[in-house]
């Protein structure tokens, strides 16, 4: 119940949803209020921060913030384990392996299988519980997406327990205990997933995948001309910023209950 609520609240709280709601406001002020001037502020509040959210300067500038200080791994350890943390996915057999994994997800699993062919003998463990309705985990697509790349069925060992990094980390340290992996995950991502980790007393090495903050040159309109890419740049920053609120205020969990990012 706390999960579903977590994830609906934070649903509503991205910038597209809750700058939609903000215009809804106004608009409703204009039509059945005699709060014209209030309205007319409401709305135009909300198209100017949708704007903004929508440009690569303001976008990138904010995902940097959580991606910054993570190297990309380049063979400096030798590991064990591999940790892929899940992400968004669905499960169609009649699509390509790939294309079930949504988002944030394939590139996580790109980064895992190039640093498990660095580490000879290393396990691959891809992590996450099955979608409300699913029957079909995010784990188990990910292990099968994985086996589509090269990767042979017994060097993956699929977690589909867990629905959230909490649990994704409460599991691997039952698993492994105190050896030796690289966590992958992405790097907007990595600072909270650390922290999970570490508070189970487990000491990952840092591999962060799927970085989106665009520091490279761009062509000037790309820079100038408002896109939906960009404003899910903007919406990734703001959800971990939510979720790095949520983790610092939220209790500690020993649960054992099975619990996506």
């Amino acid at each position: 119940m706390l999960f579903t609520l977590k994830k609906a609240i934070g649903g509503l709280l991205m910038p597209l949803p809750a700058l939609l709601l903000l215009i809804a406001v106004g608009i409703l002020l204009l039509w059945f209020s005699r709060w014209q001037k209030t309205g007319k502020v409401v709305i135009s509040l909300g198209w100017g921060i949708m704007l903004l959210f929508s440009l690569q300067p303001v976008a990138d500038r904010l995902l940097l913030t959580t991606e910054a200080g993570w190297p990309t791994w380049q063979g400096q350890h030798k590991v064990e384990y591999v940790v892929v943390l899940g992400g968004g996915y669905t499960w169609n057999p009649d699509w390509a392996p790939s294309s079930n994994m949504l988002n944030n997800s394939l590139p996580r699993l790109a980064e895992g299988i190039r640093i498990w062919r660095m580490n000879p003998g290393s396990r691959l463990i891809v992590t996450g519980g099955a979608a409300t309705g699913n029957a079909v985990s995010s784990a188990e697509v990910t292990s099968k997406v994985a086996q589509s790349l090269g990767v042979p069925q017994e060097a993956i060992i699929a977690l589909t327990r867990p629905r959230d990094t909490e649990q994704e980390a409460r599991e691997v340290a039952r698993l492994i205990g105190q050896r030796p992996f690289a966590l992958v995950t992405s790097a907007s991502h990595l600072s909270r997933a650390m922290i999970f980790f570490e508070r189970e007393g487990l000491h990952p090495l840092p591999a962060p995948a799927n970085q989106m903050a665009v520091t490279s040159p761009l062509n000037l309109w790309e820079k100038i001309l408002p896109a939906a890419f960009w404003l899910g740049h903007s919406e990734r920053a703001v959800y971990e910023g939510l979720g790095r609120i949520w983790q610092a205020v939220k209790p500690h969990s020993s649960a054992d209950e099975p619990g996506q990012q």
